[in-house]
């Protein structure tokens, strides 16, 4: 059985090699400038990564101004959410989608970062630091195939992710209910350990997403994809960023 990203963007079966055939007609002649590359996708990606920290920076500066950053990060995420779902069902809308989840996603940035930034002052530039290394080795890891992202790689990572998603999803509905407190809650030693495991395998998804984007351009899939490729790959990274804030932040409270 062959395992991809479980990144809702880049699973999705746009990036499989019979959507490219179903889409055009057998006489339609198709322009390489017409069909997903990596340099396009990296663009888009950089775009996106701009638009969500200009969106952030707003939310930054009306934060430490007197508004209350609980909700633009909450607004965020609900309508980011929503762009999420839509987009992995309607890939070829993601040129309209993708920009958006930025600036929404942005939004949700700049107001939780505020709120750990007034707690653990200092914590935010170290979780972007963190991230910004994290991406960068892993890219080079992937690039001179260091490590291969073979079927066992993604089977390992996909099982690690979804036990993740469960664990978080089961214990938040716990709390919710009952007087229950995860154990990734505070900063004992085992939620320190959680932390550092969610981030590895945080870190793991970025090569799931770095072969699906790769894959795609090989296969020639339709120029929108690029959006959808690099919509996935901020999803990783935002993730991967958020998990940076927590573990730092309990190592703080521990001093």
């Amino acid at each position: 059985m062959e395992f991809k990203s479980r990144n809702p963007f880049l699973n999705n079966k746009s990036f499989s090699p019979t959507s490219r055939a179903e889409q055009v007609h057998e006489a339609t002649v198709i322009g390489y400038d017409q069909d997903m590359t990596i340099s396009g996708t990296i663009n888009k990606t950089i775009l996106l990564f701009l638009l969500l920290t200009a969106a952030a920076m707003v939310t930054w500066w009306m934060t430490f101004n007197g508004m209350n950053p609980i909700v633009p990060a909450i607004g965020g995420a609900i309508i980011g959410f929503v762009l999420v779902i839509i987009s992995a069902f309607k890939p070829q809308y993601s040129g309209y989608l993708a920009p958006g989840y930025a600036i929404f996603e942005g939004l949700f940035i700049g107001g939780i970062s505020a709120i750990f930034e007034v707690k653990y002052p200092g914590i935010v530039i170290q979780a972007v630091g963190a991230t910004f290394v994290t991406f960068a080795v892993c890219l080079g890891l992937y690039k001179y195939r260091i490590i291969k992202v073979t079927e066992q790689f993604k089977s390992v990572v996909v099982a690690a992710t979804l036990a993740i998603a469960t664990y978080y999803l089961i214990s938040w509905l716990f709390s919710l209910f009952t007087s229950y407190q995860p154990v990734h809650y505070g900063n004992s030693m085992w939620s320190i350990g959680i932390s550092v495991f969610v981030i590895i395998i945080a870190a793991l998804n970025l090569f799931l997403d770095f072969d699906r984007i790769e894959e795609g351009a090989q296969q020639r899939m339709p120029k929108y994809m690029e959006w959808f490729g690099a919509m996935g790959l901020m999803i990783t990274l935002v993730w991967l960023y958020i998990e940076f804030l927590r573990l730092l932040s309990k190592l703080s409270s521990k001093d």
